[in-house]
């Protein structure tokens, strides 16, 4: 057996903390990356999908149709004109609560990309205001189509185009 110097230096064993720098923190002092892409707070796909949304929901109360009947303009609030109608507030609900949720911190699953739901809604609200749009129902035979018909559809076609900017800002 031996014993002494050669000993104890063959069995020593160094300590993780006298290995390193004692004054090096690897973190302090690195510069932050510079972030890309938009430089506001929100992306523009992101504002134009809950902007869409608020319009849509606001249109189903604008004009559908309009017309004068014995000295008398009248005018049909998209709420008043059926399911559709109702249909397409609800739409725009939807899609302000998708964004009010995403704020909040609620994400729909990863399966479920959020600008294919936006993407879906607009296509929706599209199909339920081009029918209106086609077709008047029978017991508005006096009236013409109105200006909020048409703020309705463009307000569904810039929902689809705000889901397609949201999915290229998740690329």
């Amino acid at each position: 057996m031996t014993s002494g110097p050669e000993c104890a230096h063959t069995s020593r064993v160094h300590d993780p903390e006298s290995m390193s720098e004692p004054d090096y923190e690897p973190f302090e002092g690195a510069p932050a990356a510079p972030r890309r892409g938009v430089p506001s707070f929100w992306g523009i796909g992101e504002r134009a999908t809950w902007v869409a949304g608020l319009v849509l929901a606001l249109s189903a109360f604008t004009g559908w149709y309009a017309g004068t009947g014995e000295g008398v303009s009248v005018s049909v609030l998209g709420w008043h004109t059926g399911v559709l109608g109702k249909l397409v507030f609800f739409v725009g609900i939807a899609v302000l609560l998708l964004v009010l949720l995403r704020h909040t911190g609620i994400e729909l699953p990863a399966s479920v990309p959020e600008s294919l739901v936006v993407i879906v809604l607009g296509s929706l609200a599209t199909i339920f205001t081009l029918v209106r749009l086609i077709s008047i129902p029978d017991e508005f035979f006096f009236a013409g189509r109105g200006i909020g018909l048409f703020i309705s559809l463009g307000a569904a076609l810039a929902l689809i185009v705000a889901g397609l900017l949201e999915a290229t800002e998740e690329l």
